[in-house]
């Protein structure tokens, strides 16, 4: 059995989307095109999705100031492009807006990539060159996966932030400073801090106005108005018309639970119209290699109908780690979800972590007295 494409109301939200691609579209029809223009919130970010349209309007807010951003969230949610949004409704939108993925450059050279390096600060330096720092200058740089930058990155990072200069490596001379700074991670830094991976100081400066972009799970009822929308982007570019999936196709969209979230989407959707050879498209549930099909995930928390349900898994969690969130043995771990997700629906659903903590180391090493005390009379009988 197969199911139609039908009318997609657009809920994009991934780093290379381009939903004004559709404008030309001869297989999209003029009320679709309406949908789109009706849903538009942020050129390339479209949909109207609860967690969304809360992102969106703390975006709208921030925009307009000066004020340092950090996106988290899990990877493949589109951080990048909330933060081009972010410098496309500001002041400096007619200026630079300057991306570095700090987890793609050498330790070595990540403070030269990003400040800049006058000529012999080091072997190679044949010439003075211009960091992303400089080449932003009046616009917006995006700092990607900011939790990888090393110890001493950090505190050239911090510098800028606190005292809006910085110097060239090698160099003497400040140089101002006159950049937004954006940025993203899906590492929780909070637990880096508390691990002394991550200065604290540099944390909080970066956290000025946080934004947590959702993960795909948590809306999960976007999934096939977003497949749609892959289907007709991808069909498109290799020539082909599709009008329909399966019906096991369009299950197996809905109960997988996409740990690579929009990013894995689109790339199981771009791999299943390649190899599509009629106008009905199916995809192998083998190509989906994370979370067993069928299984509930415990990390899906927002799909509950009640917020008790979400509340009553929260707790457990965090009953098992004994109230920490973050870390290894924490409860976010345990649930599968990011740190900073949990915290936020902690606060959320009012839940006291404190309630879930040992009270007193000497509580738990009295409740062992007994048994200690029974194990010392067996050995004396």
């Amino acid at each position: 059995m197969t199911t139609a494409l039908a009318r997609p109301e657009f809920d994009v939200l991934s780093d290379d989307c381009e939903p004004h691609a559709f404008q030309g579209d001869r297989a999209m029809t003029a009320e679709m095109a309406r949908e789109l223009d009706c849903t538009s919130l942020f050129e390339e970010i479209v949909g109207a999705s609860p967690p969304l349209r809360a992102v969106l309007s703390h975006l709208s807010k921030v925009a307009p100031t000066e004020s340092t951003v950090l996106i988290t969230g899990e990877t493949g949610t589109g951080k990048e492009l909330i933060a081009r949004a972010i410098h496309k409704r500001s002041p400096r939108s007619s200026r630079a807006f300057v991306s570095i993925n700090c987890a793609a450059i050498p330790s070595s050279l990540i403070a030269s990539e990003l400040f800049g390096h006058e000529k012999g600060a080091f072997s190679g330096a044949v010439q003075r060159r211009q960091g992303r720092f400089e080449l932003a200058d009046g616009g917006t740089i995006f700092l990607d996966e900011v939790g990888e930058l090393p110890a001493e990155t950090q505190i050239m990072l911090l510098r800028v932030l606190q005292e809006l200069e910085f110097e060239r490596v090698g160099g003497s001379r400040p140089i101002r400073a006159n950049v937004r700074v954006i940025a993203a991670t899906n590492r929780d830094l909070q637990a880096a801090v508390a691990d002394g991976t991550f200065r604290a100081d540099l944390f909080y400066r970066l956290n000025v106005f946080p934004l947590d972009v959702p993960a795909l799970r948590e809306r999960r009822s976007d999934v096939p108005l977003l497949a749609e929308y892959f289907i007709h982007r991808c069909a498109k570019r290799a020539g082909k018309r599709i009008r329909s999936v399966t019906k096991e196709t369009s299950k197996l969209l809905q109960s997988y639970d996409w740990p690579g979230n929009i990013r894995e989407l689109q790339n199981v959707i771009e791999r299943a119209v390649i190899v599509c050879d009629s106008d009905t498209l199916s995809i192998d549930a083998r190509w989906l290699s994370g979370r067993p099909l069928g299984t509930p995930s415990v990390a899906s928390l927002s799909t509950g109908t009640l917020a008790t349900h979400k509340k009553d898994a929260i707790e457990a969690a965090l009953e098992e780690s004994k109230g920490r969130v973050s870390g290894p043995f924490g409860a976010a771990a345990r649930l599968g979800v990011p740190a900073s997700t949990l915290e936020s629906k902690i606060k959320a659903l009012k839940i006291d972590k404190r309630h879930f903590k040992p009270a007193s180391p000497f509580v738990s090493l009295a409740r062992d007295v007994p048994q200690e005390i029974r194990e010392l009379d067996r050995r004396l009988e």
